[in-house]
């Protein structure tokens, strides 16, 4: 009996441990728990802490970079005032700059037809370079800052490519045979849109680039038609650009040294690049070391005619001499240039007048057989007014010539809608002879 209740009492004490224990696990465990809510409340805390602080930094970076931004935007917006009115006084300034140096261009060519001995024509040629120098400089500063312009306006029209290749073989002729070039124009019927006056800038600075890096051999210029597209190609057998160079030459005032005798600012091929860039042209290059390179300019087609063109067929010009010629310019010394020119070179009738109603009062009852006039004259009087009163009072439309320093859009659409074409000042006395043996063929 004693056994039994022995036993029993062992029983009850194991019963008891084994409860006692599960209970001090029980509360381990809830002590544990409670230490690992405590921990997640403290980190809560810190956490809630570390957010207002991130919160604060971020709305004071913001501030600041709205700040910024509004500096941002005060400075472009005068940077970009300061470009128009870079533009505005270049576009202002062009006229009275480019003024006498057109001047002296025709009394140097009058000059250089008259008789001269060996040092005087020598100095006269030295002087007819510099005016070049200037002259180039002058066409480059003001084509930049057109083309570097965010308001840039075209004068996009149907131009044919023959008629161009003419004056430009003309004009770059003498200098490739001086230099003992080829330079030859490959024959082509293509008409492209584009603005004319920027795209035989690009044709010039292509041929004039090629011309003065090739030491030998010849220059090609023609018209490659590629589906849509007519690729003017400019091809030379010059040393060729290295591929390292090739993006670099198209900076400004970039030149490279493969003829320390070539003359330039480096301006030619940015003008190219910003132009074609402007046009929507697409430009190329491939060059082949020591065996030359061509440049490739893609331009849209067109089924148009140039309402511009005249055509002189080869062998066959107007004649010039004893014509009349009314000359409207309000400048004397351009007066006087242009009938040394006229007079004294192309044997014609120079009769001068500074502006509209003295035109009409010279013209009398005898209208001229042609009208060169300069487009800003005194008093608000311009070149389009003088041409149309002319025309009325001689009731028959008399061809016209219209010479300006301003490259603005708005003067070339007002002489097309004349039919006038028109000529830049420094006025070339070779492209003003051309001219007007064009309009009276």
């Amino acid at each position: 009996m004693m056994l039994r209740d022995d036993d029993s009492a062992d029983r009850r004490a194991l019963k008891l441990g084994r409860i006692a224990n599960a209970l001090i696990e029980r509360v381990d465990r809830l002590e544990e728990s409670r230490g690992s809510a405590w921990s997640m409340f403290q980190a809560a805390v810190a956490l809630e802490q570390e957010v207002t602080t991130r919160t604060a930094q971020l709305e004071q970076a913001l501030a600041d970079l709205s700040q910024r931004n509004r500096e941002l935007a005060v400075a472009r917006a005068s940077a970009e005032e300061a470009n128009r009115s870079k533009t505005r006084f270049l576009r202002a300034a062009s006229h009275d700059l480019l003024q006498p140096l057109s001047a002296a261009r025709l009394f140097l060519d009058a000059l250089a037809g008259t008789d001269l001995d060996d040092g005087q024509q020598e100095i006269a040629a030295r002087l007819t370079g510099a005016f070049e120098s200037v002259e180039q400089l002058m066409h480059a500063v003001l084509d930049i800052a057109r083309l570097d312009s965010q308001r840039i306006e075209f004068n996009r029209k149907p131009v044919a490519m023959d008629r161009m290749f003419m004056r430009l073989a003309d004009e770059f002729g003498p200098t490739a045979e001086a230099k003992g070039l080829r330079l030859r124009f490959a024959p082509t019927s293509a008409v492209v849109d584009s603005d004319p006056v920027f795209l035989r800038r690009i044709a010039q600075n292509l041929i004039s680039n090629a011309i003065k890096y090739t030491p030998r051999g010849g220059v090609l210029v023609g018209m490659r038609p590629r589906g849509s597209l007519a690729w003017l190609e400019v091809w030379d057998t010059g040393p060729g650009i290295p591929a390292i160079d090739r993006n670099r030459i198209f900076g400004e005032f970039q030149r490279l040294n493969s003829d320390p005798g070539a003359v330039g600012m480096g301006l030619g091929l940015s003008i190219v690049r910003r132009a074609c860039a402007k046009l929507g042209h697409p430009l190329k290059l491939d060059s082949e070391p020591m065996r030359g390179t061509v440049f490739r300019a893609g331009l849209p087609l067109t089924a148009e005619a140039d309402p511009m063109g005249f055509c002189v067929w080869p062998g066959h010009s107007g004649t010039l001499q004893g014509r009349l010629a009314m000359v409207i310019e309000n400048d004397v010394g351009m007066r006087c240039g242009y009938e040394m020119i006229l007079q004294g070179q192309l044997g014609m009738i120079a009769r001068l007048s500074g502006g509209t109603d003295e035109a009409l009062a010279t013209m009398g009852d005898d209208p001229p057989d042609v009208i060169l006039a300069d487009y800003n004259l005194d008093d608000g009087d311009t070149g389009i007014a003088a041409i149309n009163a002319l025309r009325e009072a001689a009731g028959q439309p008399i061809p016209a010539v219209m010479v300006t320093a301003r490259r603005d859009p708005t003067i070339a659409r007002a002489c097309a809608d004349i039919g006038v074409p028109l000529l830049e000042k420094p006025v070339r006395p070779a492209d003003l002879r051309t001219m007007l043996e064009q309009l009276l063929s």
